[in-house]
């Protein structure tokens, strides 16, 4: 039965339309993992003298178990706001002679078959080779990667199974984020350290034969704890929640109404991002970004490096913009036909979507403030990085946003969903982050950064100022390709 339920799922998967309308996405998908593989395995090579110089009081492989937990917290994160739940249509197949038992068990068991889950092996496998095989041998080599193979088993078990139960994705991130950062300072104060206690429990299990397989019980625990949950709520309707049902929302946002149309436009829009798991999922998702920087700012071999800080910086400071500037018009696709009847004319919704890009830039520039006490490097590179958001990329994504006719279905999933995706969606990115990057670089070399920053920093201002020409142009470009789009966005994938 398992063998003809994945069938079925293979099938479904190659006899959808946009399996193959997405085949150049799927290529270059395919390509930027391959890319991701190649850097996993090699800095699983030389992860152990990086290990070596950055704590040189320990072995290698003992470091490296020493943040065993923290990366199972972390990836837990990670999955629990990205990965996607596994959806099997029941009512197709309770009128056939299915025991309820086999349809949970391969809900639970398809995203353990997932290629993905398994990527860390790539970094895993070369590390077990130069680190743990020098310090426990060929046995401990062997118990290591089953070990990172039941943890990801847990968290890929573990992770749907709070995002059914907490279905509130942001408080379960703030929750995520306030157990890690007691942990932080836990170990930062030497009240409690969990590096310790993972570097001892790690090296025992590595070890010591046979006492490996204690850790297939922590697998099983989160299965059983699947299995308790769908026991109880197997059937469809009992997923829904029951609770009040809350007015249409007229009242929330009705200080918008102030700004006339435009105003009225951008409040839809607002309760379209906050009524559908996709946008929800986007928003959460670039709420996380906003601490990108703290990935590199500070990292001497990144906050040293121009390019790599005018990358931060137009990222965290745009981070709002860059989630949703691609979609800002295909996430209408559903009801286009509707908006082209109403009383709305191209002027008004350019610049409705334009206002709203806008603020999305300046909310997100405003929350990376905290970044300013790194240095005053850091304010520099985040005033440029935003003039060049607000006068640059905002209206690249939004003629950009013309070109793309495919239809964005925003009820069917939330992240690592490729629905609706080009390669258009990729080109964008050039001009983006690859122009100032270049610029950057190239004055590098004549030790003349300044002169790159004040480049990108015109730019910006002239994109401010030349506002209205800008959009003018946007919107004769939206005129032409009005009914591509309508067109486009009546097929559904």
């Amino acid at each position: 039965m398992y063998k003809t339920l994945f069938k079925h799922y293979w099938l479904n998967s190659l006899r959808s339309p946009g399996y193959y309308k997405n085949l150049v996405v799927n290529i270059f998908v395919g390509l930027m993992a391959l890319y991701f593989l190649v850097i996993f395995v090699m800095l699983g090579l030389l992860l152990p003298r990086m290990l070596q110089e950055m704590v040189p009081q320990y072995d290698p492989a003992a470091t490296f178990n020493g943040i065993i937990i923290y990366a199972v917290i972390a990836l837990l994160m990670i999955r629990y706001l990205m990965q996607p739940l596994s959806r099997l249509n029941l009512q197709s197949y309770q009128v056939l002679p299915v025991n309820r038992s086999t349809l949970v068990n391969y809900l639970m068991l398809k995203p353990l078959l997932n290629p993905l889950n398994y990527v860390i092996l790539c970094l895993a496998i070369p590390f077990s080779i130069t680190g743990v095989y020098p310090t426990f041998g060929t046995a401990g080599a062997f118990r290591f990667l089953i070990i990172i193979i039941f943890l990801i088993w847990f968290n890929t078990l573990l992770a749907p199974l709070l995002k059914r139960k907490f279905s509130n994705i942001l408080l379960g991130t703030i929750v995520f984020l306030l157990i890690a950062g007691a942990l932080a300072a836990l170990e930062y104060f030497n009240i409690f350290s969990l590096f310790l206690q993972s570097q001892d429990l790690f090296g025992f299990l590595i070890g010591t034969p046979l006492i490996w397989i204690s850790m297939l019980l922590l697998s099983m625990l989160a299965f059983m704890l699947n299995k308790l949950f769908f026991a109880r709520n197997y059937y469809p309707e009992s997923f829904e929640r029951k609770s009040k049902r809350r007015e249409a929302g007229t009242q929330q946002f009705t200080f918008m109404e102030r700004f006339g149309k435009i105003g009225e436009i951008i409040s839809l829009e607002i309760k379209l991002v906050l009524r559908h798991k996709r946008t929800k999922s986007t928003l959460y998702t670039a709420l996380f970004f906003l601490l990108y920087g703290l990935i590199f700012y500070p990292n001497p071999m990144y906050n040293q490096s121009p390019h790599w800080l005018i990358f931060v910086a137009i990222f965290v400071t745009g981070t709002g913009m860059l989630m949703f500037g691609q979609w800002i018009i295909n996430w209408d696709g559903s009801h286009f036909d509707f908006l082209m009847t109403r009383d709305i004319d191209t002027h008004t919704y350019i610049r409705a979507n334009y206002s709203l890009m806008l603020a999305l830039c300046i909310v997100s520039f405003i929350a990376t403030t905290p970044y300013f006490l790194f240095g005053k490097q850091i304010i520099l590179y985040h005033l440029v990085a935003f003039v060049y958001n607000a006068g640059v990329n905002i209206y690249v994504y939004l003629f950009a946003a013309t070109l793309n006719t495919k239809r964005l279905e925003l009820s069917r999933g939330s992240s690592m969903n490729m629905q609706g995706v080009s390669y258009k969606n990729f080109l964008v990115m050039i001009p983006l982050l690859v122009i100032p990057m270049t610029l950057i670089t190239l004055f590098g070399l004549f030790d003349a950064t300044h002169i790159a920053l004040g480049i990108i920093a015109l730019l910006g201002l002239a994109g401010i100022l030349f506002r209205e020409p800008l959009l003018r142009v946007i919107e004769k470009q939206f005129l032409r390709r009005k009914y591509a789009l309508c067109s486009g966005f009546r097929k559904k994938e």
